[in-house]
C-alpha cells in the first residue's frame, strides 16, 4: 500500500511542471487576445470619430486638427491624459482613406490630385485606421525566452462627414 502513495507523488511531481506551463500559457494567450481587442477598439474609436467629422483635410491628415483630436480622444484617458494602453503613441497609428472606383466598384487609394488647389481632393468612401508597424507584446512564460508578438489591428469605417 505504501508503494502506491509514492508512485502518486512521483507522477504528480513529473506532471506538475507540464500542467503549470499549460495554465501559464493559457493566461498569457488570454492577455494577448485582450490586448488585441483593446487595440482594435481604440482603432475603431479613432475611425468612428473621424468618420462623422466635418471639413476634414485629407490632403494633410498629419496636421488636421480633427485627426489629432481623434487620436487624443481614443488613445488617452480623458480624466488623466495618460495613455490607455502603455507604450501606444499617436505616431504608431496610421490613418488612410479608401475610395470606391465608379468604374469597377472596387475600393482603392483615393486620388490626391486636387490637393493644394481650389479643387479639393476626392472625398473618401472609407476611413482606414491601423497600426502598420505593429504593437509588440512579449509573452511571459517561466523558463523560456520568446520573441515579441507584433499585433497589427486595422479597422475600416464608412466615411459620413465632409472633406475640406
Amino acid at each position: 500500500m505504501k508503494r502506491r502513495r509514492g508512485n502518486m507523488i512521483l507522477e504528480f511531481a513529473l506532471w506538475f511542471p507540464v500542467l503549470l506551463l499549460l495554465v501559464v500559457g493559457m493566461i498569457q494567450f488570454g492577455k494577448i487576445i485582450y490586448t488585441y481587442y483593446s487595440l482594435k477598439k481604440e482603432m475603431y474609436s479613432v475611425a468612428r470619430y473621424l468618420s462623422v467629422q466635418q471639413a476634414v483635410n485629407f490632403c494633410d491628415l498629419a496636421d488636421d486638427p480633427n485627426a489629432q483630436n481623434a487620436l487624443q480622444f481614443a488613445l488617452n484617458d480623458p480624466n488623466t491624459g495618460l495613455p490607455l494602453i502603455s507604450n501606444l503613441t499617436p505616431d504608431m497609428v496610421s490613418i488612410t482613406t479608401e475610395c470606391i472606383d465608379p468604374n469597377s466598384g472596387a475600393a482603392g487609394a483615393c486620388s490626391t490630385a486636387g490637393c493644394g488647389s481650389d479643387v479639393s481632393a476626392q472625398s473618401p468612401s472609407y476611413i482606414v485606421v491601423g497600426i502598420p508597424g505593429g504593437y509588440p507584446v512579449l509573452p511571459r512564460i517561466p523558463y523560456t525566452t520568446l520573441q515579441p508578438i507584433s499585433l497589427t489591428p486595422q479597422v475600416t469605417v464608412p466615411f459620413g462627414g465632409t472633406a475640406q
